[in-house]
């Protein structure tokens, strides 16, 4: 089992008063007098208006929230109270949660910045050469990664099904995120390649895979967790996309040491609600030249002086990165909910 950070004095003061308040009739969850003592556990699943939380000896308790709690997601470190009745589907309740030392999230047109999981080492962004390989898409993923400080790491998917050619020009097109310093791991789950590397990253981490639906997270999760029976959709013959599979965020266990996170939260990313700068600085490469250019409102377009445009001209920037990035921007635009202020 993963050691359990303890409780700062803050948390412990809440869960102290969260103890003393009686349950109203508004409050979810069973009765205090059902419930055992305080313990610390795991978020290992999200159901609904209920979590499965693992507690020290590995056993799980389905759990109601008290109404104080905001959120919770796999990945939360929690106190919770077992119930004492455990024939009961749902029979504990969560008190608190502890402090997240990171948190992955996604834009909301309702509910505002939603969290999606927390206490994340690294995010594997997954794509694949089937429906198609896009590197616009990827750069999304990873500009989300780079705005919540999780590192990402790219993998291709199905590279099994390349041929020579097609296998150098994919290698090509990748380099550009190599060569600005990220890790990139080809793979593919019928024939194996690259998956003894996939598992080895894997390792005493805590991960959550992202990525558009049919590029194979399912099945990598299959051939890395055999007993996990993730559903495998197919690719739609109308619209070449996948179907979505995945129904309940889980935290899936690695024998040899590590997690994994499997959320239907984590299949697209919405970049609407960041502001312009944020999404400049989310491209790593670029951050060098941020705040250099002639004009401090700089749209990095055909402005004189824009050290980004020089950059590129120089090689120092990609001019497919440079591209992907205004496809962003604009695309964000599009995307803002019209209540929603274009962010400063």
């Amino acid at each position: 089992m993963a050691k359990r950070n303890k409780l700062t004095q803050r948390q412990k003061r809440q869960v102290s008063s969260n103890l003393k308040k009686r349950l109203t009739s508004s409050d979810s969850g069973p009765a205090d007098d059902t419930l055992m003592p305080s313990q610390a556990g795991l978020v290992v699943g999200r159901f609904g208006q209920h979590a499965d939380v693992e507690d020290e000896q590995g056993k799980v308790h389905r759990c109601n929230m008290r109404r104080n709690i905001s959120s919770v997601v796999c990945g939360d470190q929690v106190l919770f109270r077992p119930g004492k009745d455990q024939t009961l589907t749902v029979s504990g309740v969560i008190e608190a949660v502890e402090d997240r030392k990171s948190v992955l999230t996604r834009p909301d047109y309702y509910d505002g910045i939603k969290p999606v999981a927390a206490n994340i080492d690294q995010i594997i962004v997954v794509s694949a050469v089937v429906p198609a390989l896009s590197l616009n898409i990827i750069d999304r993923y990873l500009v989300a990664a780079e705005d919540v400080h999780i590192e990402p790491i790219i993998l291709l998917n199905k590279v099994d099904m390349l041929d020579e050619q097609q296998h150098k020009e994919v290698q090509e097109q990748l380099a550009l995120y190599r060569d600005i310093g990220y890790r990139v791991l080809l793979v593919s789950c019928k024939s194996g390649q690259g998956m003894d590397e996939l598992a080895a990253l894997l390792k005493d981490k805590t991960s959550v895979f992202v990525g558009q639906s049919g590029v194979g997270k399912s099945s990598l999760i299959n051939q890395l967790l055999p007993d996990a029976e993730e559903a495998i959709g197919d690719i739609s013959d109308n619209s070449g996309l996948g179907q979505h599979t995945t129904t309940a965020a889980k935290l899936l266990r690695f024998p040899g040491g590590g997690s994994l996170i499997d959320s239907p939260g984590v299949r697209e990313f919405s970049l609407w609600h960041l502001p312009e700068g944020r999404l400049t600085w989310g491209f790593i490469e670029f951050r060098e030249f941020l705040g250099g250019c002639k004009f401090r409102d700089c749209k990095h377009r055909d402005d004189p002086g824009c050290l980004l445009r020089d950059a590129v001209g120089t090689g120092q920037i990609s001019q497919q990165r440079f591209d992907s990035y205004h496809k962003i921007l604009a695309g964000m635009a599009e995307q803002r909910p019209s209540y929603s202020k274009p962010p400063k």
